[in-house]
């Protein structure tokens, strides 16, 4: 049987992930096989996702099983789904593209890798990518040889008094190879060296305290006989065994969480994934006081405070946590649920946060800070823009402050289960505040700016949910706080002034640091509530972002290539736009219906030489149609949502000469789908009113449809023609990455003209290698096949999927200079 075969498709959290292999034996000594490793790995994620949240994740792979050859891997592969969160570290010699683990899909997806053991550090990265201090302290306490577990519980009893000394609170955790880890939750106020230089003097300690049983140095010729206690693991270049990952030894242990009761007991030994998985049905996350610490450090204003607090309002606050602790059971959701009272902050402004919750309903969470707790409401329909409407405002439960930094995924089996996501914060000013009648304040925030905002209470306001006491209406004042200066002054020259785009957070990344948010497909008419949903036709051409800087346009691809001088005419846009901006949109060529053509476009793409670009231009002069934007006037929108962006490209974009500012279709997904289809179009593309521009991933907030089935696919090689092809290429061989390499998905022979095989011929012939690029291909397509280097992506129209994972009647519709192979997977 193939690998493709033996393939198969799960939804996890949401996302597809395509499992191969399940049923081989990666810990040969117990017969665990792959497809355990997986189910293991899905079920500790609530519990785990806390301790490596945020932090990068570097990969210990085993593909072939502990008994073979180990894979060392930082780097996200080109291969990756698009979904997975990712941030980039500079080192001095390269940058690394270190994937984050917040979901339980992206968790799955790196045990498909066969990625055993995870490694984090003891930082986290921010919101926007940068660097934290450290929120926890980690001792690896390594037994040499001629000493094991029994002398390293000794070690960590004398560390535990030592640490309790400093104000420290340590946790155990048996480390799944020889040793023992101890944990304790920092405050975030003191950085990497700093912490680094307190762990080595606390081993210095140690050794003192214990010279004939502890280590202090990293001399491996001193460690037999001795416990060496590795304080280096506070460096921030060093990573540690995530708690709850496993261990590729001989048997499935685990990085598990222990008690100081048990830690002494006669017996200890170290965990297996099925033990562990056992306890935390019983007894829950052990760690979770450090994870539940640290998720709230480094948040704005969350958690710690220094100044005078007053035992009435601490009192008081404890009171108004109780139903916030009731709802929650600190041992299985990663959300902060502090156990001791919370305090009332003496200092600073107080806070506000606004929290996208993709839950059983889709909402936000507005919450503002009062009397040491989130006063906390629910908005179904998020907040208000427009004065003259009032959105409902449901009160919940006050929150601890330190929700205020929240971001993570609730398991769907705990109270508001679902994705929490941080949409805007900052601090406010208060003007009124009745409890439980009126409250208005004017919100200075990181998204949406500065807005004055009303909350009122309905009861006795005639509204036919009186009675209710939950039920508030929040409401856009009139009166709203000066602009930031200078926003909103610039108007282009020669044209009526046209407004600008609301002040916001100022645009921070470089034009050639923008990516594209990608669509998800999906397939037939799924239901879609136009209340929620905007439809737009789907242009069959390339995808560019287009930044105008001082009237001079800039174009560029999906994959970062420029494209600015193959399309002359699109300078256009400097005229068009009011103010310099990032915009996004899709470069097509129309034909004599005017109607998008791609095989039109062919012509426009590639071309470098001034003489052959401007032939080419009257030939198929080319036309941008933009539907979003990125960034405006120097102000970021990448935070608002939809609805906002299409109004402010509306608001700064004229449409005329190559530009075009197409609307979405009035009506429901049918409508739009039936115009698309008589038009002669793609598809359809849904996208969520109130879904941010989530730049360089492919989201499930913009949903695809096609008329007919494409797929892009990378050229891996191709066979020589016969007949009227004699001496030259007659198909390509194509493939799709996969997680094991690039897959064989077939080859193609039909929609080419003469001079495409000529210019395809020209293109792969610089590109010849003697091995094959797949990871399997069938042997009469293997045989006579010229390979090729796997660097050039295509597209191809087919029928369907064949249940060996083969493209039914491909067609070649063109190259997609555009997209780079990393960028391509499987569409359906």
């Amino acid at each position: 049987m193939s690998p493709v075969a033996k393939r198969r498709t799960v939804l996890v959290g949401g996302r597809t992930i395509s499992l191969s292999n399940t049923d081989k034996v990666l810990y040969p000594a117990t017969g665990t096989t792959k497809g355990r490793v997986i189910e293991y790995y899905e079920r500790v994620a609530p519990w785990m996702i806390p301790h490596v949240k945020d932090r990068p994740v570097t990969r210990k792979r085993w593909a072939n099983g502990v008994d073979g050859k180990v894979f060392f891997e930082k780097n996200l592969p080109d291969t990756a789904p698009d979904w997975v969160r990712h941030h980039t570290i500079a080192h001095k010699e390269h940058d690394t593209e270190y994937p984050i683990v917040d979901d339980v899909a992206t968790l799955v997806w790196m045990a498909q890798q066969a990625a055993l053991e995870l490694h984090v550090p003891q930082w986290r990265f921010g919101p926007r990518g940068g660097h934290q201090d450290p929120d926890r302290l980690v001792l690896d306490l390594d037994p040499g040889e001629g000493v094991g577990l029994a002398e390293c519980v000794e070690v960590a009893v004398a560390a535990r008094e030592v640490l309790q000394g400093m104000g420290l609170d340590p946790y155990p955790v048996t480390s799944g190879s020889k040793g023992i880890h101890l944990y304790a939750a920092l405050d975030g106020r003191a950085t990497t060296t700093q912490v680094s230089e307190v762990a080595h003097e606390l081993a210095r300690a140690l050794e003192q305290d214990l010279p004939d049983l502890v280590l202090s140095s990293m001399s491996r010729a001193d460690r037999t006989g001795k416990v060496f206690v590795d304080w280096s693991q506070n460096n921030g270049n060093k990573t540690t065994i995530a708690p709850y990952s496993l261990r590729g030894r001989d048997r499935p242990t685990v990085a598990a969480p222990r008690t100081w009761d048990e830690l002494t007991q006669r017996g200890l030994a170290q965990l297996t994934l099925d033990e562990v998985l056992d306890r935390l049905e019983a007894r829950g996350d052990l760690l979770h006081p450090v994870a539940a610490a640290s998720l709230s450090v480094g948040r704005p204003d969350a958690g710690h405070w220094d100044g005078a607090r007053t035992a009435d309002a601490n009192r008081a606050s404890e009171d108004r946590l109780s139903a916030y602790r009731a709802k929650r059971d600190a041992s299985k959701t990663p959300e902060p649920v502090p156990a001791g009272p919370p305090t009332v902050r003496e200092d600073g402004l107080p806070t506000f946060v606004i929290q996208e919750h993709h839950a059983t309903r889709d909402h936000y969470d507005f919450r503002l800070e009062h009397d040491g707790v989130l006063v906390s409401w629910a908005l179904p329909k998020g907040e208000p823009t427009d004065p003259g409407k009032n959105h409902l405002a449901v009160q919940t439960e006050d929150h601890p402050l330190e929700y205020g930094g929240f971001e993570g995924t609730i398991p769907h089996a705990e109270y508001g289960g679902g994705t929490v996501t941080v949409w805007d914060d900052g601090t406010y000013d208060l003007e009124k505040w009745r409890d439980g009648e009126e409250v208005i304040v004017t919100l200075h925030g990181r998204t949406g700016g500065a807005r004055r905002l009303a909350l009122l209470h309905t009861r006795g306001r005639g509204r036919g949910r009186d009675g209710d006491e939950k039920n508030w209406l929040i409401h856009r004042t009139k009166e709203q706080p000066a602009r930031e200066p200078g926003a909103g002054d610039r108007a282009a020259s020669g044209r009526t002034e046209r407004p600008t785009v609301h002040a916001t957070t100022r645009a921070s990344e470089p034009p050639t640091e923008r990516r594209t948010m990608q669509a998800s497909l999906t397939t037939g008419e799924p239901h879609l509530d136009p209340d929620d949903w905007a439809f737009e036709l789907k242009w069959d051409g390339v995808r560019v972002l287009a930044t105008v800087r001082d009237g001079h346009v800039t174009l560029r691809s999906r994959n970062g290539n420029d494209l600015t001088d193959q399309y002359p005419e699109l300078q256009d846009l400097g005229d068009r736009a009011a103010v310099d901006g990032v915009y996004d949109g899709e470069v097509v060529a129309l034909d004599d219906r005017g109607r998008p053509s791609f095989q039109l476009l062919q012509e426009r793409m590639g071309l470098t030489k001034p003489r052959e670009v401007e032939a080419a231009r009257r030939r198929t002069p080319v036309r941008l149609f933009l539907f979003d934007v990125l960034e405006a006037d120097g102000h970021e929108l990448t935070r608002h949502g939809y609805t906002a962006r299409r109004e402010a490209l509306a608001t700064v974009v004229e449409p005329g000469g190559a530009v075009e500012v197409p609307d979405a279709v009035e009506g429901d997904f049918a409508a739009a789908l039936a115009e698309s289809r008589r038009r002669g179009l793609e598809g359809v593309v849904a996208k969520k009113r109130t879904s941010r521009y989530a730049e360089g991933r492919r989201s499930e907030a913009w949903l695809k449809v096609k008329h007919h089935a494409t797929q892009e696919v990378v050229v891996g090689g191709w066979k020589p023609g016969a007949g009227r092809r004699a001496g030259g290429i007659g198909s390509l061989l194509l493939g799709v990455p996969g997680p094991d390499g690039l897959e064989y998905v077939g080859k193609v022979g039909t929609g080419f003209r003469d001079r495409d095989l000529d210019e395809i011929a020209d293109t792969l012939g610089p590109l010849e290698r003697k091995t094959s690029p797949f990871v399997d291909v069938p042997r009469p397509d293997a045989r006579d096949a010229h390979w090729v280097r796997a660097t050039r992506v295509g597209e191809v129209e087919f029928a369907e999927w064949t249940g060996d994972g083969r493209l039914r009647q491909p067609s070649w519709r063109g190259w997609r200079p555009d997209k780079d192979p990393g960028d391509v997977v499987r569409e359906s």
